[in-house]
């Protein structure tokens, strides 16, 4: 899809629902919020709606409640070599020109720049049995499973390809004969991919431990479930971990739930507030990390044990774990209806 600047340009009263459409759409991590005349009033990025889910604004909060006031901008006719030096310097990923304080374009780093290459490990946990989709998987791994016309696992490799990385384990337990037939060493994608067996099955984070000792010796690994379907930019995953010296960062989703009766709060018999169908907001577990190696490698050989464990340990340990909220579409494909959805998902995604 060809990116159109136009497209992001946003009245302020427009909502936080209404940008992240559109930035899921034009794939471009920011909104320009402009008056009638196409006048810049500020700019809402990838960053700022991730800050506004931590907050609990909520999807219908004003873009005007939310967008930074003062963006760094360029003139028109600014040279290209000018402005990647500007977003380089300012650690910025894209800067509106602007002409009279006019709107008139968006240059963006990554169409200047070739693609980064990533050496961090990638970790695909595909052993498990699925048997919520049964029948289905009575003659599959869950992972295998075709949405469109490849496999789940095969639609989040390819993901990470794009993104830029090359090395990757995936886990296997149930059937691994159907996913080493089909990824191979990787040389198909360009990539390396070494399996890790489990005997036994070992939990959702129990594989780490029997990683080689020398995978994860310097470089944050991803790790990640095999059959999530999601547009989440592993790039600005990554850069967050880093930039926050995060000993593991876990991905996650904001959930809604709407009582569906009025909720009585009280001092005794007395009634003190009502409110009447309230929505409660949470945030879930997406399935997806970024751990450093430390906590990589504290996990013991053939431990059965699942990552939201691990990671409940290293905050005992008071290390730094953080949350990474994804607005990008995210689907976790474990009942039938979910992979019903991904089957029509996927058509409008740009992923098959």
């Amino acid at each position: 899809m060809k990116f159109i600047w136009q497209d992001i340009l946003m009245a302020p009263t427009r909502t936080l629902r209404d940008a992240l459409e559109v930035i899921n759409e034009q794939a471009s991590q920011v909104v320009l919020v402009v008056d009638e005349e196409h006048h810049l009033l500020g700019v809402v990025t990838d960053g700022d709606i991730r800050r506004a889910l931590l907050k609990n604004l909520g999807l219908e909060v004003a873009l005007s409640e939310i967008m930074n006031l003062s963006p760094i901008t360029a003139q028109k006719g600014t040279s290209k070599e000018q402005l990647i030096e500007l977003m380089e310097r300012k650690s910025i990923l894209s800067v509106p020109l602007v002409d009279e304080g006019k709107v008139v374009g968006l240059e963006m780093l990554k169409h200047f720049l070739s693609k980064p290459k990533y050496d961090n490990p990638v970790f695909l946990m595909a052993g498990g049995f699925g048997t919520r989709l049964r029948p289905l998987t009575d003659n599959c791994p869950k992972p295998m499973l075709q949405i469109g016309n490849k496999p789940i696992l095969e639609t989040v490799l390819k993901s990470f390809v794009k993104a830029g990385f090359r090395n990757f384990y995936i886990s296997t337990h149930y059937m691994p004969e159907l996913i080493l037939n089909h990824f191979g060493d990787g040389s198909k994608w360009g990539v390396s991919i070494e399996y890790i067996h489990e005997d036994k099955p070992l939990g959702t984070g129990g594989a780490l431990g029997l990683l080689p000792d020398d995978v994860c010796q310097e470089l944050p690994l991803i790790l990640m479930n095999g059959d999530v379907l999601t547009k989440v930019d592993f790039t600005r995953l990554l850069e967050f971990h880093c930039d926050n010296s995060a000993d593991a960062t876990m991905c996650v989703r904001e959930y809604e739930y709407q009582i569906p009766y009025g909720v009585i709060s009280g001092e005794g018999n007395r009634i003190t507030e009502m409110v009447e169908k309230p929505i409660q907001r949470f945030f879930v577990n997406a399935g997806i990390y970024v751990l450093s190696p430390s906590v990589v490698n504290a996990v013991p050989r053939d431990l059965n044990i699942d990552m939201p464990t691990i990671l409940e340990q290293q905050i005992t340990f008071q290390k730094n774990v953080l949350m990474f909220p994804i607005h990008e579409y995210w689907l976790d494909i474990g009942r039938m209806d979910d992979f019903n959805r991904a089957q029509v998902d996927i058509r409008s995604l740009g992923m098959s």
